[in-house]
């Protein structure tokens, strides 16, 4: 079984010049936790998910005293202004830009080796370079198991 054989052909996406508030806006839309970021050619350039999201919200401000490290916890309005501002950022500042992905015509143990190995939900799927589809862990063990049950 192969990638084109799996995969779910309509692909929820963001582009490159998009802002995270797009991305957000299309999590709460779609019910979904991640999204390729495509250029214009649709080439996937980068990835984005809710804990890259979730990564920038909870940085913290480390300071050094006397060799240790002291974390300064965001709190109140810090917070709520870090969450304001995540929005207008543009997709390409938080998200990941090498992006684990698989051809169109890989082999589902292929596939199912990188989700495991990898610990990632999703992968991108690209024919001559171009995204054509994305593939779930749920894809894979939905599409592994239904002939055998």
């Amino acid at each position: 079984m192969q990638a084109y054989e799996i995969m779910i052909n309509q692909v929820y996406k963001v582009k490159e010049n998009d802002t995270v508030r797009s991305v957000i806006e299309k999590f709460i839309e779609h019910g979904i936790s991640g999204l390729p970021v495509v250029n214009d050619r649709n080439e996937i350039v980068a990835y984005i998910s809710d804990g890259d999201i979730m990564r920038y919200i909870g940085k913290t401000k480390d300071i050094v005293v006397d060799s240790f490290y002291y974390i300064n916890v965001i709190k109140g309005e810090e917070f709520e202004e870090r969450v304001e501002q995540i929005l207008d950022l543009n997709v390409m500042k938080i998200s990941k830009n090498k992006v684990i992905k698989v051809a169109w015509n890989a082999e589902i143990e292929k596939i199912a080796g990188i989700l495991g190995k990898k610990q990632i939900k999703k992968l991108p799927v690209e024919r001559n370079g171009v995204l054509v589809g994305i593939i779930s862990r749920g894809d894979v063990i939905r599409n592994i198991f239904k002939s055998i049950l």
